[in-house]
């Protein structure tokens, strides 16, 4: 199981109950599709019982500070590929539309993880696209993460 979560926004009290949330499924690896924002927010993330895998976002600005902070858990980058369970995943944070679309569209991957819009968004089909909405819920008002089976793509929206 992955869960999954974007845009935390170096909201410390949203990080903590996502960590928790994950930690209390069992989950076997997390996903964090950009927007982290601060080097201070690694502490929290390094509470988790799994790996993380996650990558820059567009208002992440102190890169350098987010590599350092973030070196013992996982290496950042603009773009990921995961391969898990059997499953080919693209991670991005979702900036441009014409991109994402284009990795969906192009029949590489069983799935693509995105955020960005702060929308919780999840289209089913031969790839699957996750948004989870927002960790840090500043535009929304709603703090959302995504539980995943990779083994067959079921998914429980978690409100926290």
């Amino acid at each position: 199981m992955i869960g999954i979560m974007s845009d935390s926004h170096d909201h410390l009290e949203a990080i903590r109950m996502a960590v928790e949330v994950f930690n209390q499924a069992g989950v076997d690896l997390v996903v964090h599709a950009g927007d982290l924002i601060a080097p201070f927010t690694a502490p929290e993330f390094a509470k988790l019982q799994a790996p993380l895998e996650a990558i820059f976002g567009n208002n992440d600005g102190e890169k350098q500070g987010l590599r350092t902070a973030y070196s013992e858990i996982t290496v950042l980058a603009d773009f990921k590929e995961i391969k898990f369970n059997g499953r080919k995943i693209a991670l991005i944070h979702g900036t441009e539309e014409p991109l994402v679309e284009a990795l969906t569209r192009s029949g590489k991957y069983d799935l693509v993880i995105r955020g960005h819009t702060h929308r919780m968004a999840i289209t089913e089909g031969p790839t699957m696209v996750i948004n989870p909405g927002e960790t840090c819920g500043y535009l929304s008002g709603e703090k959302t993460v995504i539980l995943l089976d990779t083994a067959d793509l079921s998914y429980q929206k978690v409100f926290l």
